[in-house]
């Protein structure tokens, strides 16, 4: 018998970031390191991660980092988090690792510590067995992990679909799902983000059927953008070119690296012939494949439409296919991006949300799971609350006990006791590092906070020379804005300005001495209220003063 702790530092109640940890008595089995995406208002940030602050003080006790697969939202903390944690052992499939050293080797990380593991292969840490299992997504080799504890399974699956046409490292071991659903499941924890749509995934998240009809109506270039690492989508549109005369040209490193190694074990199948070179690039009816960086989604279809991608530029002959979802909190970006689009004259085809759903489980995905594991407690994970409830409802239709359903929002710790749910009301520390640039150092919110103000409010600069014997006014205040207002057409409101520098200054300047601290400060109060009364703005105030003999 054990003590079993559950929770999130990353995943509940949002879309993103997910990192999920299983303690079992001294030991820490941590699942997933993912980013989630800025939205627009965040400024200049690239992404967020958990803040691991209790893993930092745990580090010795951690097992490893078990990585269900290769999606961003998944593994995109990693670097970010491996150095901090002494670099942890990070186990994941071949697909899922092969993604994971391109990036660790971009930030210059050792890769020794990661462990490939395959399908039904124990990991044994002695108390505690790990047994990966096969689940069908989007990209190969994704994975459900079967924590064995002596109190039970602890079964975990992060993102699956049910689809019996996805085979070989794309297909779902229901055989094996069935053997650990009669183990004695005590906690089955899967995701969240379709819960509440209704019957199942399959056949919605197959576009294929969509990509025919584009190719066959659509003459000039089709340029189609996906994320990288979504290989089964890839695989689609790799079977509809191949019915065509077209060639497929693979556009930017990162895609390129996937592609090539997938072509290379087997994860894509197509005859090479079909793959064409930049010099196809402006062929009439080549099919141009884009993705979009982790960091800023969309980014590289923006940098074409506004005429910096040094080799492909837009025509109204061109089809422009954005297979990526709609992200949240990217959602006037996607909606500017249409009307980017629509402005050339080039033709668009989206995925509509209610027609293609994305490789998650709807309502009868989850049932289905939920039936084959037949768990004594459920936790819903991965989604917002509202789609937590609506999948802990599904787990009460199929009978389990509402006491049995776990709700939690990141860092509220459920906690096991000999195979029972004790309500001790523990609780760790969470929260959010936002990413800017290379740095793993957090921006911060006071960061955050200025950029705000200087996106809504603009700067002003103060410049003025005293001289360093008398403190007399030597040249200057002379009065530098951005974002704020342009100088030559408020020439009253500068000359304001100027008049309460002057006066600060030249009040202040006792007996040659003059405090600058107390100086400078007063500048920023005086002109931050009169700013306030004469346009309604409060604008980053800076004074710089120099002194000259």
């Amino acid at each position: 018998m054990s003590k079993i702790n559950i929770f999130s530092l990353g995943g509940l109640n949002e879309n993103g970031k997910n990192m999920y940890v299983i303690e079992v008595d001294n030991d820490i089995f941590v699942f997933e390191a993912g980013l989630q995406y800025a939205d627009e208002h965040t400024l200049g940030i690239d992404y967020f991660i958990p803040n691991i602050d209790y893993l930092k003080d745990n580090k010795e006790r951690i097992k490893g980092i078990f990585l269900t697969h290769g999606h961003d939202e998944n593994v995109g903390a990693l670097t970010d988090i491996v150095d901090v944690l002494d670099n942890v052992k990070i186990y994941g499939s071949k697909f899922t690792l092969n993604i994971v050293r391109h990036e660790f080797d971009n930030y210059k990380k050792s890769t020794d510590n990661l462990i490939e593991i395959k399908e039904n292969r124990i990991i044994d840490f002695g108390n505690v067995r790990i047994t990966p299992i096969s689940l069908s997504h989007s990209i190969p080799d994704n994975l459900g992990f079967a924590v064995y504890t002596p109190d039970g399974v602890i079964f975990y699956a992060s993102d699956f679909v049910f689809d019996q046409t996805m085979r070989g490292p794309y297909r779902t071991d229901l055989g094996r799902l069935a053997y650990v659903g009669r183990q004695g499941v005590l906690c089955l924890m899967t995701e969240s983000l379709y819960a509440m749509n209704k019957g199942y995934t399959s056949p919605n998240h197959r576009i294929s059927g969509l990509i025919n009809k584009t190719l066959a109506r659509n003459k000039g270039r089709i340029i189609f953008n996906v994320l990288n690492s979504h290989l089964y989508r890839i695989q689609e549109l790799f079977n509809e070119v191949s019915k065509t005369d077209r060639k497929i040209v693979v556009m930017g490193k990162r895609l390129q690296n996937i592609v090539k190694y997938s072509l290379e074990n087997n994860y894509l199948k197509i005859d090479k012939k079909f793959i064409g070179t930049l010099a196809n690039i402006n062929d009439p009816d080549v099919v141009i494949l884009n993705s979009n960086e982790r960091e800023k989604p969309y980014v590289n279809m923006i940098k074409i439409l506004d005429g910096y991608d040094k080799f492909i530029k837009i025509n109204k002959d061109d089809t422009i296919f954005l297979a990526t979802p709609i992200y949240e909190g990217r959602e006037k970006t996607f909606y500017r991006l249409l009307d980017r689009i629509a402005m050339i004259g080039a033709n668009a085809v989206t995925l509509p949300p209610k027609e293609y759903l994305s490789y998650h489980a709807s309502s009868e995905d989850l049932m289905m799971m939920i039936d084959l594991m037949n768990p004594k407690y459920y936790f819903p994970i991965k989604g917002e609350y509202s789609e937590q409830v609506a999948n802990g409802d599904l787990a009460y239709q199929l009978g389990i006990s509402k006491e049995n359903i776990i709700l939690k929002e990141n860092g509220y710790v459920a906690s096991f006791q000999d195979g029972e749910l004790v309500n001790d009301f523990k609780q760790v520390h969470t929260g959010v590092i936002s990413i800017d640039g290379e740095s793993s150092d957090d921006v911060g919110e006071l960061v955050l906070r200025d950029r705000e103000m200087l996106s809504e409010n603009g700067i002003i600069i103060i410049s003025a020379t005293l001289d360093k014997k008398t403190k007399h006014i030597l040249s200057g205040p002379e009065i530098l804005t951005r974002g704020f207002i342009y100088v030559r057409d408020s020439a009253e409101l500068v000359d304001g300005i100027k008049k309460i520098c002057i006066e600060i200054i030249t009040n202040n300047a006792h007996n040659n001495y003059i405090d600058y601290n107390k100086v400078k400060l007063l500048i920023r109060d005086n002109l931050s209220k009169y700013l306030i009364d004469e346009t309604g703005n409060k604008p980053m105030i800076i004074t710089v003063i120099q002194e000259i003999e």
